[in-house]
């Protein structure tokens, strides 16, 4: 046998079998062996701690500043249509580059991106915790984004090249899902304590002690090979696919005060569907191009594709309107407010890893995902009904609950589906798009949203403040109202992901004994 890709060390071809691929690379055991690779590195489990802490760190900040957004917002005098920025200006900016910081791991390997991604993850986190105006916290949080699309993917080729026993890979997968999976728990938790104890700056400063304990541990403890000095960069395509989500959150985001007939809200978003669909023409003329069409022509990877980007616009846009709900309407603090979301969280790890997962070698993919979407939009549903006093335990809970059940009804079989049976060398590029579509469709949910909530709530108080003694409660009645009318419109978004899912994932279930490999998520929550 004549191995293409032989290791370093001469051992002899009679020895050695193939054991795993990972990133073109085959690792190999020696006849009889069942541990280890011989070439494993003894100081590996400690490299997974860095890298899981710096995953943690990039998970937490996707809801760690849910928390904080209302005092941000009273203390940076932030109006209601432009908060939504905090979340969409992180998201954003990931979500649209992460295909390229899978890239430039490539490029220049995957220890030095995973260093840089930290470094400038700590500087624009703390750039954030300083913040004196809106602009400067806006541009802080999309600075984080970029630095977060170079970090995720490298992180996650590093456990990937670092573990290649298969057994050793799934205990280390499972770690690292596991923080996806509570990271979102802990950032709400954690933003509560900062935000009421200390002040709302240090649920962004909190990322720097955590960078530099990780980039201390990536010096001493992790390894890469050189960067592949072949890989290519698709800047055009890069301008192109980022351009146009920024132009489409942003029309949607100028839909509030400038109305929806508006002519710069209808160019900005014409122009960014232009602006992708001459992506999608690029990437099929394009040398290197940032995402392979032929990754999307599968039916059941682009029907998981859009089914996770639908349930996330409803699912971001929640987070915003029940942190602002709980916080400012029924006025919890931001402790009691982290620890009520707690239940949704909890109900996704569940839905996920006790339902999901124990069904899928039985199942086809949407015999999960479609009654998943149907539970969450059940959930939403009851929110629908919320009042100025509404009742946590018997009117919200239930809905959190139905809600978290259904994501991880879906979670799990989407990203499993997803990146089933692809090619090696797509096996990165197909987990990133799972990822992309999940950090767009935050980015254009919580614009989106946000908008319609604003909107429908001024016009509901424009029309019932007719005496000025009752401006207080009519307000607040008004808010509630464009909350329940935006949440509407999550339901049927939550619909359309499970008639998706239903009409597009014809997948049949996973033979016993070969699960589909599943991507981990970059949040799940």
């Amino acid at each position: 046998m004549t191995s293409k890709s032989a290791p370093d060390d001469a051992i002899p071809e009679d020895a050695i079998r193939p054991d795993s691929w990972s990133s073109g690379r085959m690792s190999v055991t020696r006849t009889g062996e069942t541990g280890p690779p011989v070439d494993a590195d003894p100081r590996r489990w400690w490299g997974l701690v860095i890298i899981a802490l710096a995953q943690l760190m990039v998970v937490l900040d996707a809801t760690i500043v849910n928390i904080a957004l209302p005092s941000a917002q009273t203390d940076l005098h932030m109006s209601d249509g432009n908060r939504q920025w905090v979340i969409t200006a992180y998201t954003l900016a990931f979500g649209g580059l992460l295909l390229l910081g899978g890239r430039i791991a490539d490029l220049v390997g995957r220890k030095r991106t995973f260093i840089f991604g930290l470094i400038g993850f700590a500087a624009a986190s703390a750039l954030g915790g300083a913040a004196t105006g809106s602009g400067m916290l806006f541009g802080a949080r999309a600075l984080q984004g970029v630095f977060a699309a170079v970090l995720a993917p490298s992180a996650l080729s590093l456990l990937t090249t670092t573990f290649t026993d298969p057994k050793e890979r799934g205990k280390a997968f499972g770690i690292y899902g596991a923080l996806a999976g509570s990271g979102s728990a802990i950032g709400f938790i954690v933003g509560g304590l900062l935000t009421e104890y200390l002040d709302w700056r240090w649920c962004l400063y909190v990322n720097v002690p955590i960078a530099v304990v990780a980039v201390f541990g990536a010096f001493a403890l992790l390894h890469d090979r050189p960067g592949h000095s072949g890989a290519r960069l698709d800047v055009p395509g890069v301008l192109l696919g980022c351009g146009g989500l920024v132009a489409i959150v942003y029309g949607f985001s100028e839909a509030e005060p400038r109305g929806w007939s508006d002519p710069l809200v209808l160019g900005l978003i014409l122009g960014g569907v232009a602006l992708l669909v001459t992506f999608v023409w690029w990437q099929t003329r394009s040398p290197s191009p940032l995402l392979p069409l032929h990754i999307v022509k599968d039916r059941n990877r682009a029907g998981c594709f859009l089914t996770m980007g639908l349930a996330v616009i409803g699912m971001f846009g929640l987070f915003l309107f029940m942190t602002y709900y709980l916080q400012v309407i029924l006025g919890y603090s931001p402790v009691k407010t982290g620890l009520a979301f707690l239940p949704l969280t909890v109900a996704i790890i569940i839905g996920s890893t006790q339902i999901s997962a124990r069904l899928l070698t039985h199942v086809a993919p949407r015999v999960l995902m479609v009654p998943g979407m149907v539970l969450a939009a059940g959930g939403m549903l009851i929110l629908t009904q919320m009042t100025v006093n509404s009742d946590y335990t018997t009117e919200i809970l239930p809905a959190l609950l139905l809600m978290g059940l259904g994501m991880g009804l879906t979670f799990m079989p989407v990203f499993s589906t997803a990146t089933a049976g692809v090619a090696p060398q797509d096996a990165g590029v197909t987990s990133a798009t799972v990822n992309t579509s999940q950090q767009v469709g935050g980015s254009i949910g919580t614009a989106l949203l946000n908008t319609i909530a604003t909107t429908s709530g001024a016009t509901y108080i424009a029309a019932h403040l007719h005496n000025p003694a009752q401006r207080a409660l009519v307000t607040r009645e008004g808010v509630v109202h464009g909350y329940t009318v935006a949440i509407w419109c999550a339901v049927g978004i939550m619909l359309l992901a499970g008639l998706v899912a239903g009409l597009m994932v014809t997948a049949k279930a996973p033979k016993h004994g070969a699960p589909a490999e599943a991507a981990v998520p970059e949040s799940v929550a």
